[in-house]
């Protein structure tokens, strides 16, 4: 692995980078069937009944963590819309996509401050936590973590 050289960021970019790497790794081989399988009937999350809907949300999510922090800044900018895929490369190819999202926020903003004490200047996410951008890339390495375990969890069942 090649470890980036800008500190603190490169150190959650690099984790964000492999999380979402070993979740590739897991999915790699699922076919069609298995991904659109629903392998928890009884959750009342949409987001969890089938491998498709877990990486959905976690596509969507990684690029709402962002949109958070540029909504955070000032900026006027949209949440991305859920979008659906029916093959294991489209998923791939979404969660690289998402990842390049994230690291554009530090090419936009190098100086970004990544940890704040003060309450008042933390991000307000839509979801009524509040973070520090540290925190809530943070956040966002452990869903990835959660998902992917869920994802061989799912995959157990499937098999």
């Amino acid at each position: 692995m090649k470890y980036r050289n800008n500190g603190a960021i490169g150190a959650l970019l690099d984790e964000y980078e492999k999380s979402l790497n070993e979740l590739i790794n897991v999915i790699n081989n699922l076919s069609p069937d298995q991904l659109i399988a629903i392998v928890d009937p009884e959750t009342k999350d949409e987001d969890c009944k089938s491998i498709q809907t877990i990486l959905t949300h976690v596509v969507q999510s990684g690029y709402t963590y962002v949109v958070e922090i540029r909504k955070w800044l000032g900026e006027e900018v949209q949440y991305k819309e859920k979008v659906f895929f029916k093959e294991i490369e489209a998923y791939t190819s979404a969660l690289k996509e998402m990842f390049k999202f994230n690291e554009v926020l530090f090419v936009d903003y190098p100086n970004l401050v990544l940890c704040e004490y003060d309450s008042n200047k933390k991000v307000k996410v839509r979801w009524g936590q509040e973070y520090d951008v540290e925190q809530l890339f943070e956040h966002a390495i452990v869903h990835i973590l959660r998902h992917r375990r869920q994802i061989e969890r799912f995959k157990e069942k499937l098999a």
